[in-house]
This record gives structure tokens, sequence and C-alpha cells, in this order.
């Protein structure tokens, strides 16, 4: 597979990952609301083995994760902190791509 198209590939996936953390963000305080996250890699590698685009799974969080009395599992902190870092990703292969087009 062409580095264009992984590039491509894997800002779409960030893009939609930046979607699941700001709807994280924006039910922190909805009772009974379970933390959304997806498996990045895994997404990538389908999309890279079947060629084809396909909606993202999202995954509950393990049974373990601690919530509050209302049953929402959402941390702000933790949210905040997948979005800086999904942002950080993002920008990194927004860089390789505009180095590779030029």
């Amino acid at each position: 597979m062409p580095l264009l198209d992984l590039v491509g590939k894997a800002l779409s996936i960030r893009t939609k990952y930046h979607k699941v953390i700001a709807a994280n963000i924006a039910n922190v305080d909805t009772p009974g609301y379970k933390e959304k996250d997806i498996d990045f890699r895994g997404q990538l590698d389908r999309q890279c083995l079947t060629q084809a685009r396909q909606r993202l799974k999202r995954r509950r969080l393990m049974p373990w994760v601690f919530s509050s009395l209302d049953e929402n599992t959402v941390n702000v902190e933790t949210q905040v902190m997948k979005l800086t870092e999904n942002s950080m990703y993002y920008d990194a292969l927004v860089q390789t791509l505009s180095k590779k087009l030029s």
C-alpha cells in the first residue's frame, strides 16, 4: 500500500476518533453514559487489509472501569489527555503527508 493511502486512512481514523472523544466529553454529565473508545491500530489494519471504508466500531471500556454514582464512566481529564494525544498524532500525519507531497 502506498504511503499516501496509508496516511490518508490514518487521518480519516484520527478524525473519527476525535469525534468519539468529543462525544465523551459532551456527555460527561449524562447519567448512565458509558465512555466510548476505538482501537486505532485494529481499525487501521482492517482498512489496510480490506481496502474498503469500514464503519469504526466503538467498543465499551472494560467492565472494571469505575463509574460515578450516576453510572457515567467518563473522566474528563482522561478525555482531554486522549484528545491532546490524538491531535498530536493527527498533526504528525499531516506533516508526513506535506513532506511527501513537497
